[in-house]
């Protein structure tokens, strides 16, 4: 394994570089001076050769010195080692190979990493020595060598597992059916370390699942049995790793021995490592969405619920414990503010994104135990109660501060089994709720918090009592409790009772009304008071009320409370700070609730996201005049606040956009290719634009339909769904304001909206629906052109109309269905019955004038089929089909 070639380092090179390393690892050393050092250094072409030196052979140098340098080696091979010459590589790569077995393990873990980055680059066929130099060590019985060989090895399987399981010129065999057997018989060794690498590394494999582990299944499944109880909690919790992936990946691996396996689980579940009680805690949640048979897990219910809840109290060092000791007027730190995603503005049924609240927060067995009890609620529903409800109910009678968290924890696990076990727990809701108002003022923070989310849990219910006396005065006493809690000292409980509360709004809707004033009272005190992180939930509040209540909040009693404190904030943030992002979102949906009546909050507002616009799409071309860096979501946020007052004001926008230059930033934004979600907000304001004001629109009309239809006609249409969507959406509305004007773009547009309806099953509802839409709205527009080619798309888009739910624009989609039919009668022929079940998927047709136009195109079709052909066809639909026709008199 010696260098082979003659390469070497100047004395002066090597003490230079080691004092620079020295100088780079003391902690007052001035790090931008160290690294212009580093990059000139790193001009001349062997630095990494010195570099590979210092950490293989430079034994006078202190290890910390020797680990620097190859970590800043493996950075640089990352970048420059496909472009270094041949004799350097091999320099390097021979050098690499005897650190494996290395006296100090820092040395060799080093070297293992090195090794896996050139894995990463050029796989192991250009290096075969490698392959031969781990097989020799681990074959070596000597500790360092198995133990760096083992290092390497499992990092390479962590990063690059597939490079193993490739055919090697050269090898008879893939590499991993000559390393497996050797894996597992470490999974005996006496040395924890080897126990714990091997077994990590064919987990690595549980996914790819080559055939050589799929053939030695039984071993390997032997392996875990004996590890289970290894006295190293690392190996363990490796052990349930497996378990829980085996079960991911495939259940019937481990089906002959189900029962073991879940007993084995419940035991670690309770293990005094709470990293491997976590792991094993992840068994029950895959095992309930493996669709195993549930009779297998159902008989250990009654010892795995109490593991669960045992679980679901909080652990002494719990981050959230020092947390809740903070008090609101300590200020939030930047890493306190978790980053936020806006998601553009979406027209249809079903949107793509789904946000998920919870990844920034840390996972641990309490949360786990509950997700757990949340899923198996939803699986065996009340069959966990006889045995969860005493537990919980013991839990909650104890008083003492002592036991505040086992109180806390069955609060918690309420809440957990709310949904899945609403049925059981229906009888003795009003209980529970009375139960937990109380809790709401309790003198723990996190008792106070926890309360707040189990009482939005059972939401639906509250606001079902609503109509009798008792269950309107529960709703009271839940709104208020609710509303106190927003006023907590304690940052914590502000955030839960803001959550809860939001909740509440999306469920009692415009019921909230007669309670508006207390409610706004409320959340702006908590506006005026709130640190940064907690304010953007209050924004949310806000916001899930307007949405909730709509027009029931412009009475001016309520806007005085509402808009001062808002306006000011609006006032105070430049139109740089990231905080604006909340306060736009939160004005949308304002904007949408108060309709006409936020005429007179609507200039400044407006302006403001032109100005916002203006200076991004400056930034993104010239950062330095514009004053401030470029970032898309402030365009994304101010299009959609365009959008909101578009739908708001109505054509009350038109005197504003006149004076305004938003047609060409708007054209600007429907042609940025670098960012889809700028798009996505773009064609929402478009199409919201041509409902209101489509005059603006006329001078660019045929860019912004050209624009458009680029955007249905991409290979990338998966990727850009959302994006497809809305300029769909937006073609049809300009369609039904500008008539004849979309003429020469129909054809283009008609031919990218056929293969979306041949591929409905592959797409996203929305898209199915708006491009039906679409493409009726401009047959009704141009019935001459599009009923030419109707044979092509009867079938498919007659079946789209039909998944459609009533509404205006399904009626001006029909009216380009008889448009075309008078067009050309014939071209429905061969797609009659399909017709039919679309005419029939009507509730009822509002419009008296489409109801008799859509009598007369049947009336058509019966007179025009002669001799039964007309029975015939009727004959192929399901009666309820029928019985829905006959409405139409035939």
């Amino acid at each position: 394994m010696a260098a082979t070639s003659s390469w070497q380092p100047q004395e002066e090179g090597f003490n230079s570089i080691c004092a620079l390393l020295q100088h780079q690892i003391s902690p007052s050393s001035d790090k931008s001076q160290i690294w212009q050092q580093l990059q000139h250094f790193s001009h001349f072409p062997d630095f990494n050769n010195y570099l590979v030196f210092i950490l293989a052979r430079a034994e006078g140098q202190s290890v910390e010195v020797r680990q620097a340098a190859g970590l800043l080696l493996k950075n640089n091979l990352r970048t420059a080692f496909n472009s270094m010459t041949p004799a350097y590589q091999l320099y390097i790569k021979s050098e690499l190979l005897p650190c494996l077995g290395a006296a100090d393990r820092h040395i060799r873990s080093t070297a293992g990493t090195i090794i896996t980055v050139l894995v990463q680059l050029g796989g192991v066929s250009g290096w075969p020595e490698l392959l031969q130099a781990l097989a020799n060590c681990l074959e070596s019985n000597d500790l360092n060598h198995m133990e760096g060989a083992m290092d390497a090895l499992s990092k390479i399987c962590e990063d690059v597992p597939q490079v193993l399981d490739s055919d090697v010129p050269g090898l008879v065999e893939r590499p991993i059916n000559l390393f497996l057997p050797k894996l597992f018989q470490f999974f005996q060794s006496p040395h924890t370390s080897l126990r714990k690498l091997s077994l990590g590394s064919v987990n690595q494999y549980i996914m790819l699942m080559p055939a050589a582990l799929f053939a030695s299944m039984d071993q390997y499944l032997q392996g875990l049995f004996v590890l289970a109880h290894d006295s190293a909690a690392e190996v363990r919790k490796l052990v349930c790793a497996a378990f829980v992936q085996l079960i991911e990946v495939n259940p019937s691996f481990l089906e002959p021995h189900l029962r073991n396996v879940i007993e084995y689980m419940l035991q670690v579940n309770k293990d005094s490592d709470d990293e491997v009680a976590l792991e094993a805690c992840e068994f029950w949640s895959a095992y309930c969405d493996a669709q195993l048979p549930l009779e297998n897990l159902r008989e250990f219910l009654p010892r795995l619920i109490p593991v669960l809840l045992s679980n679901m109290a909080y652990a002494e060092d719990d981050e959230s414990l020092a947390e809740a000791e903070e008090d609101e007027s300590l200020p939030d730190r930047d890493q306190d503010l978790k980053p936020r995603f806006h998601s553009s503005r979406f027209h249809g049924s079903d949107n793509a994104e789904d946000d998920d609240d919870d990844i920034v927060n840390i996972w641990n067995l309490r949360k786990c135990s509950a997700a757990g009890l949340d899923v198996l609620s939803n699986v065996f529903g009340d069959e966990i109660l006889p045995t969860m409800m005493p537990i919980v109910q013991a839990k909650l009678s104890t008083t003492d501060d002592e036991t505040w968290k086992e109180r806390e924890a069955a609060v918690l696990a309420l809440g957990a089994v709310a949904e899945g076990c609403i049925t059981g727990l229906y009888p003795h809701l009003s209980e529970i709720v009375a139960f937990i108002i109380p809790l709401l003022d309790d003198k723990f923070p996190l008792i106070r918090s926890i309360s707040c989310w189990t009482l939005s849990r059972f939401s639906r219910f509250v606001v079902q009592g609503i109509d009798h006396q008792k269950g309107c005065e529960q709703f009271d006493k839940v709104l208020r409790g609710l509303l106190r809690r927003i006023l907590d000292t304690n940052k914590r409980v502000q955030e839960a009772a803001c959550s809860a509360f939001a909740t509440l709004e999306e469920e009692a809707a415009e019921k909230l009304a007669p309670h508006l004033e207390i409610i706004l009272q409320h959340l702006m005190c908590a506006f005026g008071k709130y640190q940064r992180r907690n304010l953007r939930i209050v924004y949310d509040a806000i916001a899930t009320l307007a949405d909730a209540v709509g027009e029931k909040l412009n009475q001016p009693t309520h806007l005085d409370i509402l808009m001062p404190p808002l306006i000011a904030k609006w006032q105070q943030l430049s139109n740089s700070d990231k905080d604006i992002f909340p306060l736009l979102e939160c004005f949308t949906s304002i904007a949408q609730a108060l309709g006409p009546g936020f005429s007179q909050f609507a200039e400044p507002v407006f302006q403001r996201c032109i100005n916002i616009i203006q200076t991004q799409q400056l930034a993104k071309i010239d950062p330095a005049s514009a004053g401030v860096q470029y970032d898309k979501e402030f365009i994304v946020c101010s299009l959609d606040l365009l959008s909101g007052l578009a739908e708001g004001l109505g054509s009350g926008i038109e005197s504003l956009v006149a004076q305004s230059s938003l047609r060409d930033l708007l054209l600007q934004c429907c042609m940025d290719d670098d960012a889809p979600d700028v798009r996505q907000s773009a064609f929402a304001l478009l199409g919201d634009l041509a409902r209101v004001c489509p005059v603006h629109l006329h001078p660019r009309l045929s860019d912004f339909l050209n624009v458009a239809a680029k955007q249905l006609n991409t290979s990338k249409l998966k990727e850009t769904v959302s994006v497809a969507n809305n300029a769909c959406w937006a073609i049809g509305e300009l369609a039904v304001k500008v008539h004849q004007e979309v003429s020469p773009i129909v054809m283009t547009v008609i031919s990218c909206l056929v293969p979306i309806l041949q591929h409905a099953e592959e797409l996203n509802k929305s898209l199915i629906e708006n491009s039906a839409i679409t493409l009726g709205r401009l047959a009704w527009v141009c019935p001459e052109i599009v009923s030419l080619h109707m044979e092509h798309f009867m079938q498919s888009w007659c079946t789209a109309l039909s998944m459609i739910r009533d509404d205006i624009e399904k009626e001006d989609a029909f009216r380009g269905l008889c448009a075309m039919v008078r067009a050309n009668p014939s071209g429905a022929l061969s797609s009659l019955v399909y017709m039919c079940k679309a005419i029939a998927s009507w509730h009822e047709i509002r419009s008296e004038e489409l109801h008799n136009e859509v009598c007369q195109v049947l009336h058509g079709y019966k007179q025009m089929l002669r001799n039964g052909a007309w029975e015939q066809c009727m004959s192929a639909l399901e009666p309820p089909v029928k019985d829905k026709l006959s409405k139409y008199q035939v």
